[in-house]
């Protein structure tokens, strides 16, 4: 499923385009950085207690192998303290919950509060009560000290964030030193027979999924065009960089239509 990961370096001039570029970008549509917000938080309250049903309808159930893949990347230990942002339905959170014997401290924060009442809804039902905190907010503004965890990740969550350098440097400032980052996100098919089919499925099927099992097309419409404007892998690395981070790497996976971002503080 994956290739082998590419390191990068920050270069002068790689950052030329401003931070945030993304900011006024509401999938196609340009809208106030304010408005796009809201927007994004309007299609998740609306997503929510389907979310992850689409996801196994969308993805024919690969999400699962994807975060399986992000979880023994990360190899979690029990005495690591883990933030899991946009993480509100609890997939990762959960992962990282059985493969520290239910041992490790994961806080799992997201801005949209249908999502984080799907997620412990979802704990209650497996019995998770212990060692696992659920709280609402804006990643570009962690509520929490610097240097507080040990593991940072984000999940198919970053290309909704509308300041993406303001939460890459918010993530620096929470890790500890030596703490990682890693965010799981959709990237961009380098195969251009694949990228085709791709983007024919996405553009065509998805929302059509989306109208037939949630009764909204237009929020998945949104969610596909957001994969086309989030940064590009090597770009993506280099403003990790230059948020304050060291060694970042990317794994991409099924032929780039997923990439691990993975770095150190």
């Amino acid at each position: 499923m994956g290739t082998t990961s590419t390191a990068y370096d920050l270069s002068p001039g790689d950052m030329s385009s401003g931070e945030n570029p993304e900011k006024d970008w509401f999938g196609v549509r340009r809208v106030n950085p304010t408005d796009k917000t809201n927007l994004v938080l309007d299609v998740f309250h609306s997503v929510a207690r389907k979310y992850d049903i689409m996801n196994d309808l969308m993805s024919g159930g690969v999400h699962r192998a994807w975060k399986n893949r992000l979880i023994r990347m990360i190899r979690p230990r029990k005495d690591w303290a883990y933030l899991d942002v946009a993480g509100g339905t609890g997939d990762i959170a959960f992962r990282l919950h059985e493969a520290t014997d239910g041992q490790a401290p994961i806080t799992v924060y997201d801005i949209n509060a249908s999502m984080l009442k799907v997620g412990e809804a979802r704990a209650i039902d497996r019995g998770i009560l212990h060692h696992m905190d659920w709280v609402e907010g804006n990643a570009e503004k962690l509520p929490f000290p610097d240097n507080s965890f040990d593991v940072y990740t984000i999940a198919f969550g970053l290309r909704n964030v509308t300041h993406i350098d303001r939460a890459l440097k918010e993530a620096a400032r929470v890790l500890k030193p030596g703490g990682r980052f890693f965010c799981l996100e959709f990237s961009h098919v380098d195969n251009p027979a694949i990228a085709k089919a791709y983007d024919f499925y996405s553009e065509k099927v998805i929302p059509k999924i989306g109208k037939k099992v949630a009764n909204d097309a237009d929020s998945y419409q949104y969610l596909i065009e957001s994969i086309r404007k989030f940064p590009r892998r090597n770009v993506l690395a280099k403003r990790l960089i230059a948020a304050g981070f060291r060694g970042a790497r990317v794994t991409p996976l099924s032929f780039g239509m997923v990439a691990v971002h993975e770095a150190r503080k």
